[in-house]
């Protein structure tokens, strides 16, 4: 079995911070996102795994990502110019793939799940499709999936009248048939080729697709407010695992756990905390921060008010007040 990660998605959402740097590449609690789902696949015993990219962003993803050798893994890139869908992206993966099966991930989703249950649907169950449901509350916001027994009977992008709860996570197991479907589908009325509507073409073939169930978190992290949520539950969940190891020498400084701090950045007289997370050679002076992720290379002193909800970088700003806003 292969696995597939999707990266080569633009970002609009994530501007200005996805100008500098790729959404798959963005930190969430001082690591990139695309790490944690390699970790998923590895997890599950893949040892081969190809990244979908636009060309332009190989030389990042070769500096931070490399060819797999940090998780012994060989890492193949693939490069699709113009993103057009998650199909799309897909039929450029399939003389990777090369006829075997494979798990699918979103570059742009953190998942908390095991994901054996998918494999195992795949490889010993016969079926030719799998995908990860959870519940939510808002359903018009994602693709959604009706069920009957273990099996997906029908499956829309985001409804105005949604059939069911059960949202579409971004974690997939699929047969090489899944090609059969992304060649067969026509854009939607978004212009893109969505994987709900080849799904749904596997269906209307007789094809066989089943689901995993999780109730654990996850996050869409195309938006600032899906990053911010994603760092602010990664850390509790580092705090509870005990993962979080901070100096506490840091001079006239109050760290209000969780946060993360590089080891490289210098923090004086700060309040820091919760959920916030400091990346490498920052520098903070005088500042009170909460829920907020400071990047690489940036630097706040007294003349800042204190920050909540907020991603800075050297370049650019976000704080979530009456809605959000960028500056």
């Amino acid at each position: 079995m292969k696995g597939l990660i999707l990266c080569a998605g633009k970002g609009t959402r994530l501007q200005p911070f996805s100008n500098i740097k790729p959404k798959g590449l963005l930190p969430v609690a001082n690591k990139p996102l695309i790490y944690y789902g390699i970790e998923k696949l590895v997890e599950l015993g893949i040892n081969e795994i190809g990244i979908v990219i636009r060309p332009n962003l190989h030389s990042m993803f070769i500096e931070e990502v490399g060819s797999g050798e940090r998780w012994g893994v060989n890492i193949i890139y693939i490069f699709q110019n113009n993103p057009l869908g998650i199909s799309d992206a897909v039929k450029y993966a399939e003389s990777f793939i090369d006829d075997e099966p494979f798990v699918l991930l979103l570059g742009d989703n953190l998942i908390t799940q095991d994901l054996h249950g998918l494999c195992h649907a795949i490889t010993h169950d016969n079926h030719d499709a799998a995908i990860l449901l959870r519940k939510v509350t808002n359903p018009k916001d994602f693709g959604i999936a009706e069920v009957n027994g273990d099996h997906i009977i029908g499956l829309e992008e985001k409804p105005s009248v949604p059939k069911s709860d059960l949202a579409v996570l971004g974690g997939y197991a699929f047969t090489p048939s899944i090609f059969k479907a992304v060649h067969a589908i026509s854009p939607s009325a978004r212009g893109e080729y969505e994987i709900t509507d080849a799904i749904q073409w596997l269906i209307h073939q007789h094809y066989s697709v089943a689901y995993q169930m999780t109730d654990k978190n996850f996050s869409d992290v195309g938006t600032m407010e899906g990053w911010l949520g994603a760092n602010m539950w990664m850390l509790q969940l580092m705090e509870e695992d005990g993962l979080l190891t901070n100096r506490t020498d840091y001079e006239g400084t109050t760290l209000i756990p969780p946060v993360c701090i590089d080891p490289s950045a210098e923090v004086i007289n700060c309040v820091i905390g919760p959920y916030v997370t400091i990346g490498p050679n920052v520098r903070l002076e005088s500042c009170t921060l909460e829920n907020s992720i400071i990047l690489e290379y940036a630097i706040l002193n007294p003349h800042h008010y204190p920050m909540t909800n907020s991603i800075i970088s050297p370049q650019s700003m976000f704080v979530q007040e009456d809605g959000g806003k960028r500056k």
